[in-house]
């Protein structure tokens, strides 16, 4: 069992039979008479994706969730959905095409990822933070460019598209955070 005082980002709660992960955790003190604490939290439900919001008293108790971490890679996409495989154990896993569609942009065939597993069955994927990705498609050179506030599109080898420096070309590779789609650096 985890109390409140246990919540922290990215811990694995069971509420209602579904693993939860807390996305964000804010302790709200009352300011006089002896009320007790709440600590708000946002979370994302594993089962439905949904994110959503819940406050608990100080000392509120919850169950801990049958949740392992473990090492894994993306196989390959098969159609809409993703294949992924357990480094430890060789098991492979389906994602199905909704969860696989927030993170195919990123996914290499044989990248790396941590595999969210809930009674055994996967519930979750994360990409590394950031990723190495070819520019495959992009408006050529401006000449003069520095790295200032211009950008301009470009298309990844995954299909993602996003904004780059000007002076970047076809065939660069380049370093793309995962969290939010955008471009770090040249690789």
């Amino acid at each position: 069992m985890y109390t409140t005082s246990d919540f922290k980002k990215g811990l694995v709660i069971q509420l209602e039979g579904a693993p939860c992960l807390l996305l964000d955790v804010t302790i709200q003190s009352p300011s006089a008479r002896g009320a007790n604490t709440m600590v708000k939290t946002r979370y994302r439900n594993l089962l439905t994706g949904q994110v959503l919001d819940r406050t608990f008293r100080s000392g509120d108790k919850v169950e801990e969730a049958d949740y392992e971490r473990h090492k894994g890679q993306f196989l390959y996409a098969d159609g809409e959905c993703g294949v992924f495989m357990d480094l430890e154990t060789y098991e492979q896993f389906e994602m199905d095409e909704e969860a696989f569609s927030a993170i195919s942009l990123f996914l290499l065939e044989g990248t790396e990822v941590t595999l969210g597993l809930f009674q055994g069955r996967m519930v979750m994927a994360e990409p590394p933070m950031v990723v190495e990705l070819t520019v495959t498609d992009t408006a050529p050179i401006i000449k003069h460019a520095t790295a200032t506030a211009e950008t301009k599109d470009a298309i990844l080898e995954t299909g993602l598209k996003l904004k780059v420096p000007p002076y970047l070309e076809n065939g660069v590779k380049i370093k793309v955070d995962t969290r939010d789609g955008r471009f770090l650096s040249r690789a």
